[in-house]
């Protein structure tokens, strides 16, 4: 089985005459999207439909370039032929900016934008891209201002992000008389000895001091960036920004964050019994939150991965499941850990091919076959997308996160319900709770972090000290007297690129959301039998034609309704109280 993805069926490489070829029509097709802009005469129908036209290309050919030069950007962080490129693009794609404005200024001056919309079949599926374009007026400058700050965002956010992804992969770890990298340090903390989780620990926080001062000045950069851009845009905050951007009412953030906070004591419980369990009396030290328990040490090769993921999704629908068997024999996956690659994992959509490409850290645990199957939901929430216009499959960032998280409970659900042994049913639950627990209380402290961050940078510089406490002190709320105060991780706010993005703050509780949203979608499943599978890919078709409101109508769900968020805690509170009693 391959070891690493393949990228041939968009480019054999930047000297492929395709991609010359695509770049000489992206150059052409800009260039007539200006000149359509800059002349919006006659019929509004057909002047819309010719500009969802020329979005849809243009789109078309600028993703797959970007996608490419991304996905070999991220397997090889130095790869200064991908730099290039994807600073040539994005600024061959600032030239957008202007145009999109005055098309978002002639439709915000349509009178009845329904009415001219009634009617044209190609118009009408493109209804909700439509109004949301309207309602973004509100939030658009000027056409010079807009093509400016695309420009500014290149040499900016983008510059600063990338930044902290070249230090993060780069960064040398000195660790047992030799060197290593992060990935692999951050791998050592599923390591089965105490002792080599504790030493990784200290020598990931050791190799932070090279590089904090770096990424705090990337961090406050971008920060502040986002801070200007909602100010001159008109948005309360950035987090209403997130939210407009996200198609999720407030009221939806409120009864999530507010359910999550009343059962935060219930995880804190799981956190110092399983510290009890390795011997620990003051709570759970940071390092060994994903400490593996006895009867949790089987390990996996990707041959195994894909047996167990094939046959597990067998039984719950075969679309999925022939998906996910192509996902690992056309090479759709980049296992292994290297030094210059980026840590963590992800999944990208390659919409030109109506495939997807995962990025994963393998190290053979069942963690890791749980986060193959978490990546895989992505793309089987891509596939369930990919007859959509290019311009429907934009998805909100909280149903983002839906079917992967649908997929890890899957998983994990049905090796927890295999096991008779007590040892290892405790050990398998506790791995799901592992998991549990980073979507509640590690996303909490990451949204209590950001909202102190954007509170404080408007007004002050948070040097490197400034953000360990920061972080500290989310980490004491979020985690209580679950984990060690004496052994906590002060530089989560350094390794995790979810924090540096200008496009993108707030990309935390869409998390929490996915996981909690998941499981009230798998208790349907378990409810309503097969029946439940074709609504629940509807859904999925669905995120990227509604608002996150909407999609979850799909399935009955009324999202504003904490009594939802706190029937999927409380599944997890039950399996806490299980576990705890396994351990007594």
């Amino acid at each position: 089985m391959n070891k690493e993805w393949s990228l041939e069926k968009l480019y054999k490489g930047y000297d492929d005459p395709a991609f010359a070829a695509d770049e000489a029509e992206l150059d052409r097709l800009l260039s007539e999207y200006e000149e359509f802009a800059g002349c919006l005469q006659g019929d509004p129908a057909d002047l819309l439909s010719r500009m969802i036209t020329l979005n849809q290309q243009i789109t078309g050919k600028a993703e797959s370039m970007m996608v490419f030069a991304s996905l070999q950007q991220s397997v090889n962080t130095s790869d200064a032929a991908s730099a290039a490129v994807l600073g040539r693009l994005s600024r061959k794609l600032s030239r957008l900016a202007a145009p999109r404005t005055a098309l978002v200024q002639y439709i915000a001056g349509l009178d009845d934008l329904d009415a001219v919309i009634r009617g044209h079949e190609l118009l009408e599926e493109h209804s909700f891209f439509l109004h949301n374009i309207r309602q973004d007026a509100k939030y658009t400058l000027s056409p010079e201002v807009e093509r400016a700050i695309s420009l500014y965002e290149i040499s900016g956010s983008s510059a600063w992000s990338d930044l902290q992804g070249f230090l993060t992969s780069t960064v040398p770890v000195e660790y047992e008389g030799g060197i290593t990298n992060l990935s692999d340090i951050r791998n050592k903390a599923y390591d089965p000895d105490p002792s080599v989780r504790k030493s990784a620990y200290e020598a990931e926080l050791k190799a932070y001091e090279r590089i904090r001062d770096g990424i705090a000045f990337s961090l406050n950069s971008i920060k502040m960036e986002v801070i200007s851009h909602c100010q001159l845009r008109g948005y309360e905050s950035p987090l209403d920004e997130t939210l407009k951007n996200a198609h999720m009412k407030r009221e939806t953030l409120d009864a999530l964050i507010g359910a999550m906070e009343e059962y935060l004591p219930k995880f804190w419980a799981y956190m110092r019994a399983k510290g009890k369990l390795l011997g620990y009396d003051n709570g759970l030290p940071f390092y060994e939150m994903f400490a593996p328990l006895e009867g949790n040490d089987k390990t996996y090769t990707t041959e195994d991965a894909k047996a167990y993921l094939v046959d597990l999704f067998s039984t719950f629908d075969q679309e999925e499941t022939d998906m996910i068997a192509r996902a690992f024999d056309e090479a759709w996956i980049d296992f292994y850990p290297h030094d210059g690659k980026v840590g963590g994992a992800f999944c990208a959509p390659v919409a030109v091919l109506k495939e997807s490409r995962v990025l994963t850290n393998f190290g053979g645990t069942l963690g890791d076959v749980v986060t193959l199957a978490h990546e895989l939901g992505h793309a089987f929430h891509n596939h369930c997308l990919r007859d959509n216009s290019l311009l429907n499959m934009d998805v909100s960032m909280p149903v983002a996160e839906t079917a992967s998280t649908f997929n890890e409970v899957v998983a994990m659900n049905a090796a927890i319900s295999a096991e008779t042994d007590p040892v290892a049913r405790r050990a398998l639950i506790e791995s799901q709770l592992m998991d549990a627990n980073q979507i509640i209380c590690d996303i909490y402290s990451r949204y209590l972090f950001e909202t102190a961050v954007f509170e404080k940078r408007e007004n002050e510089f948070l040097f490197a000290d400034s953000l360990c406490k920061i972080m500290l002190e989310a980490q004491k709320k979020a985690y209580g007297n679950g984990l060690d105060h004496n052994f906590l991780h002060p530089y989560m706010w350094a390794c995790k690129s979810h924090y540096y993005s200008g496009s993108l703050s707030f990309y935390n509780f869409p998390y929490a959301f996915g996981g909690l949203f998941a499981r009230g979608l798998y208790a349907k499943y378990l409810k309503e039998g097969p029946s439940f599978v074709p609504l629940y890919k509807k859904l999925l078709k669905a995120t990227g034609t509604t608002t996150v409101e909407g999609a979850a109508e799909v399935a009955g769900i009324d999202l504003t309704d904490k009594e939802f968020w706190r029937s999927s805690l409380q599944i997890l509170a039950d399996e806490i109280d299980e576990f705890i009693a396994l351990c007594e």
